[in-house]
């Protein structure tokens, strides 16, 4: 790059801005020069690399979620494993097949017409790991741990339609 250093001035440091240009050409210059540097070295890239690459964000998406607050995350059990199957497959049907499951069990889940079970998350489960082997450290719970702070989510963010009628039936009587 071939910004000129001001010192170690912290102007407008609050606001995220690089203070290491002296004007607004020489920093486009440099991110023009930046991302043409990346669109090269990404053109180089074998699939292979790219599905792994996927797989790695898509694991730190998920691991972020396990652990975002309710309300600052718009992904899903279902989002996350849209991604997964597309990032690995052309065709669900393919993972359908490989996880021994119908098409159309695989669709229900993603469409939320019908919830995982248990045979389903073993399954999805033991693919994550044998796929994940090698590429980046998976966690065997992270597809458990989604599915059930999807579920927290929802009956918090619903309260309102159930709490009422749920409080009416529970009753604090004599406790010694």
């Amino acid at each position: 790059m071939k910004a000129t250093i001001k010192g170690n001035s912290n102007e407008n440091a609050e606001f995220g801005v690089d203070s290491r240009y002296q004007d607004s050409k020489e920093r486009e210059s440099d991110s023009v020069a930046l991302m043409e540097a990346r669109l090269k070295r990404m053109k180089n890239l074998s699939k292979e690399q790219i599905m792994q690459a996927r797989l790695i964000q898509l694991k730190l998406r998920m691991e972020n979620y396990i652990h975002a607050e309710a309300d600052n995350t718009r992904d899903s059990f279902t989002g996350f494993l849209e991604a997964y199957i597309d990032t690995l497959y052309s065709k669900r049907t393919k993972f359908a097949n490989d996880i021994n499951i119908s098409d159309v069990l695989l669709s229900q889940i993603i469409n939320r017409h019908r919830e995982a079970g248990k045979d389903f998350m073993l399954k999805l489960m033991i693919h994550s790991e044998k796929i994940f082997n090698g590429i980046s450290d998976f966690k065997k719970e992270t597809w458990y741990q989604i599915c059930f702070q999807e579920k927290i989510r929802e009956m918090m963010a619903t309260q309102k339609d159930w709490r009422p009628e749920i409080e009416k039936q529970v009753k604090l009587r004599e406790l010694n």
